[in-house]
């Protein structure tokens, strides 16, 4: 059963009709009382509730109006306990903050099982469906989606989708396969160095944690002797996908060299850990990643292997030298 507060009736049907689905084995109700839609379940018994949204729905007996944390908290308890002694699955579709967090109190994300979170770039019409919290399993596995007029269609090949615009021959760019889930998916790097005017440079990174990145910048003037204090910086992981794994340091610090230097890498695939003293450290799944950069036709590759220590400065100047 869906239940939605959004939109109509009407409006669910035309984008259902859209999509091709079939109606049958789907109730909808158009209705925001919560307690409205939990009758309504009593009266069909769904397997499935779907809650679209969990801000747009209300309790009358709370003196507050829909969306606010009171409203949120009390709605999704009364959902929880019903779906709980039902033994019914219940899904609440909420909204996100312009920072990118769910919207709504942050005990609405302790309370349910599962938190998954849908994210995507427009200019590339893809979507990534990643779990934040599971309480049933890892929370690492990743989906990837493209927006069709028929709906959301897996993307078989997320490595191959992601790269399809990707150029090795323009300074500032180098690939990186990221372990999502079991499978390694291979994304591009973007690093844009720019002169700058202003006591305080930009910084602006989007796909890896920005924190992570000002250490980089410290790290690679301090021991690869490149200027970055007084220049903007711009990071950019493609495809709107997001990089926690330290593995990535070494794929924005090669990328940032690459624009400074004004010179192309090539098809070059990079990861490594940088520490403090400008030392690369291995990741894990090196194998992998290796079979995913070859897979796709990268012809060379940059990492460091255990046991064999790899220096920051050393990792750039053999770089660039293979380069020219």
């Amino acid at each position: 059963m869906i239940a939605s507060a959004e939109e109509s009736i009407d409006q669910v049907g035309l984008r259902a009709k859209r999509l091709g689905i079939e109606p049958e084995g789907v109730s909808l109700v158009g209705e925001a009382d919560i307690d409205s839609i939990l009758a309504a379940a009593d009266a069909f018994t769904p397997d499935l509730l779907i809650i679209d949204s969990i801000q747009t729905v209300s309790a009358h007996d709370i003196g507050s109006t829909a969306g606010t944390v009171t409203q949120v908290r009390e709605c999704a308890a009364r959902v929880i306990a019903h779906a709980k002694a039902r033994s019914m699955a219940a899904i609440l579709i909420g909204h996100v903050t312009k920072d990118g967090g769910i919207a709504g109190p942050k005990t609405l994300e302790h309370m349910v099982d599962v938190v998954l979170y849908l994210e995507g770039e427009n200019s590339m019409g893809l979507r990534v469906l990643r779990g934040l919290k599971n309480r049933f399993g890892p929370t690492h596995g990743l989906g990837l989606f493209e927006m069709r007029s028929s709906g959301l269609v897996e993307v078989e090949d997320p490595s191959a989708a992601l790269l399809s615009e990707w150029r090795g021959s323009v300074p500032g760019t180098v690939v990186f396969p990221s372990i999502e889930g079991r499978r390694p998916v291979l994304v591009e790097v973007q690093g844009l160095v720019a002169p700058s005017q202003v006591p305080q440079p930009r910084r602006s990174v989007r796909g890896v944690p920005p924190a992570r990145v000002h250490q980089l910048l410290a790290v690679v003037q301090r021991h690869a002797g490149i200027a970055l204090s007084s220049n903007e910086v711009y990071v950019n992981v493609v495809g709107g996908v997001h990089i926690s794994e330290p593995g990535v340091d070494l794929p924005v610090a090669l990328a940032l060299a690459s624009s400074v230097f004004d010179t192309p890498l090539g098809s070059v695939a990079a990861w490594g850990e940088i520490g403090l003293t400008g030392e690369v450290r291995a990741v894990a799944n090196d194998q992998r990643r290796r079979e995913e950069a070859a897979r796709l036709g990268i012809e060379r590759v940059i990492a460091a292997k255990r046991g064999v220590p790899m220096g920051l400065r050393e990792a750039i100047e053999s770089l660039f030298s293979h380069s020219r």
